[in-house]
């Protein structure tokens, strides 16, 4: 059985473990993931690539899953969350949201494999590696964007677009969302929180009210 080695503790990369080692490694893992995704990480292949022995894995993680994780914590690292830059002056509200979902996103475009790994490692153990690491790089431009809105207003964009994002993925990881669809559906959802929206709630509205007085048998 692969999964676990009794007794080990997690060790990867940046928590004391030989980071020659640890590097050749994860990259291997995140070549598979790249290439062949989630299921197709099996330990002994990753030996064979990385020219360690099985032992040696699991000295320095603790579990398949583990390093799975730290994998994908390299590739976020890299390729979604570096150099995020913060606002320009004149950006609006709505572009200066979605370019932060673009720069996350698009690499996931590109490497639909990898979103479907990010998915699969943050439903289980240690997802808050990957929830505190996604609040480290995007919180503060975030943060940058919406600067000097009323603090309720920034906690409801937060609460909704977090809760809206998450939703997508996991849509695209059970097959019932292609992924070219993440990106649209965000900027409707975007819109619709920095819009002024009431010309169209107080249509809905009036036509609500306007039904209710039909009278009995009218027609649509």
């Amino acid at each position: 059985m692969e999964e676990v080695r009794q007794g080990s503790q997690p060790r990867g990369p940046g928590s004391g473990g030989p980071s020659r080692t640890g590097d050749a490694i994860v990259d291997v893992v995140v070549e598979i993931l790249e290439s062949d995704g989630y299921d197709a990480v099996a330990l002994r292949e990753v030996a064979r690539r990385a020219h360690v022995s099985l032992a040696t894995i699991y000295k320095m993680f603790a579990t398949r899953h583990e390093l799975i994780l730290t994998a994908v914590e390299r590739w976020m690292a890299t390729n979604c969350y570096a150099d995020l830059a913060a606002p320009a002056a004149d950006e609006s509200l709505h572009d200066g949201l979605m370019r932060v979902f673009r720069y996350v996103f698009e690499p996931w475009v590109r490497s639909p494999r990898m979103l479907e790994a990010f998915h699969r490692a943050r439903t289980g153990p240690g997802r808050d590696r990957l929830d505190l690491q996604g609040l480290n790089a995007i919180e503060p431009v975030a943060r940058a964007v919406l600067a000097g809105a009323d603090p309720a207003y920034v906690d409801d964009v937060d609460l909704v677009l977090t809760n809206v994002s998450h939703a997508l993925i996991g849509r695209f990881a059970d097959g019932a969302l292609p992924i070219t669809a993440i990106l649209p559906t965000l900027e409707r959802a975007v819109f619709r929180l920095v819009a002024d929206n009431e010309p169209e709630a107080g249509a809905a509205v009036r036509a609500r009210r306007s039904g209710l007085r039909r009278p009995a048998g009218a027609g649509p």
